[in-house]
């Protein structure tokens, strides 16, 4: 009996007003949480994973891993603040621990959304892909660091307000601040509202050939102030995406064919018969042709000029591959060639006759000597 008086008379005993007995109390409530922190990580979450694992999916795998990390730390937490309010320490103190376990909470929810920003970054990302849309691949960076910037300012300003400051008037000051600095970056803000544009709309995307009133050449990359474009002298532009989103666009990559436009001059001695046979040849020659488009072909003698009767060709090719083009062109040209020398009409070229009128005068002097 004189053992468990010394016990209770030990338990009694207080150190700066708190009991033993509430301190070992407080000391066990800690210990539970701890222990089932630890359940919770050996036991609870191998399940999940093993679940989680049978699944077709990656997704529900990739959440575990997101949310464990936060809800260990909370466990840990919200058994240090058990304890604590168990040793009733006063109002105050309760106060400051309910304030630091609200902070506490916020913290680890925001860290939980920005671990979770990962998976919807890789989850567009293979969006896009499927999509072939580059132009939206490129922006994921600038959108995964747009989110994790909100995530954090949103659970700052959060916190904040759990300790009791004023966050409308941090708002409108920021508000205040937030204009001034748009007005003294209203171009950056242009060329990001521009990036925005050229997302959605998708006029190109990397590795097209462009041509806009400033440049011209094939798109390198597209980035969050500007696009860079390699012209054809080897050179890089870069066009700030304000000015590229609000100018003509011709994308030449976006056409399945090319264009074969251009003037056959003969000489003013060829027949009439035939110029006709040479125009009927040239036409038929075109439509037979395998690689010539035969939605739209034109060929037609349509001009008297000053040193040739001029034949008008009008094609497009089947390709719009540039070397394939210069291929079939060739070909085109080379079997027109063949029809005017089957022909035997020749091909005109600017030439000038100088005609030399003798006087009279000049007449009858060589008459009389």
């Amino acid at each position: 009996m004189e053992f468990f008086k010394n016990i209770n008379l030990s338990l009694g005993t207080t150190l700066s007003e708190i009991t033993v007995y509430k301190i070992l109390v407080s000391i066990t409530i800690l210990f539970i949480f701890l222990l089932f922190r630890q359940i919770f990580s050996k036991i609870i979450i191998k399940i999940l994973k093993r679940l989680a694992s049978k699944t077709k999916t990656a997704f529900d795998d990739e959440i575990i891993e997101t949310t464990e990390p936060p809800l260990k730390f909370l466990i840990a937490v919200f058994g240090l603040y058990f304890a604590f309010i168990y040793l009733n320490l006063g109002s105050i103190y309760n106060t400051i621990a309910s304030n630091i376990l609200l902070s506490t909470v916020i913290f680890a929810i925001s860290w939980m959304l920005y671990r979770a920003e990962n998976i919807l970054s890789k989850t567009l990302e293979t969006f896009f892909k499927k999509k072939n849309n580059e132009v939206a691949l490129g922006f994921i960076p600038f959108f995964n660091k747009f989110i994790k910037f909100s995530i954090i300012a949103f659970a700052s300003m959060l916190i904040l307000q759990a300790w009791g400051y004023n966050i409308g008037a941090l708002i409108t000051g920021l508000g205040i601040g937030g204009l001034a600095v748009a007005l003294a970056a209203k171009d950056t803000l242009a060329n990001m509202f521009g990036s925005i544009m050229i997302l959605f709309d998708r006029p190109f995307k990397i590795g097209d050939w462009i041509k806009t009133p400033a440049t011209e050449g094939v798109v390198e990359d597209i980035g969050f102030r500007s696009t860079k474009i390699r012209t054809f002298e080897n050179s890089l532009v870069s066009v700030p995406n304000s000015q590229i989103a609000n100018e003509p666009i011709e994308n030449f990559s976006l056409r399945n064919r090319r264009r074969i436009k251009f003037t056959i001059g003969i000489t003013y001695s060829t027949p009439t018969h035939k110029v006709q046979k040479a125009v009927d040849k040239i036409r038929e020659m075109l439509i037979n042709h395998p690689d010539i488009y035969k939605g739209t072909l034109l060929v037609y003698f349509t001009e008297f000029a000053d040193s040739s009767l001029n034949i008008f060709v009008y094609c497009f090719t089947n390709t719009a591959v540039w070397k394939d083009y210069l291929n079939i062109r060739q070909d085109v040209n080379l079997k027109i060639m063949s029809i005017m020398e089957s022909l035997d009409i020749e091909f005109a070229f600017p030439s000038l006759s100088l005609y030399v009128e003798k006087p009279d005068e000049y007449n009858t002097s060589k008459t009389t000597s």
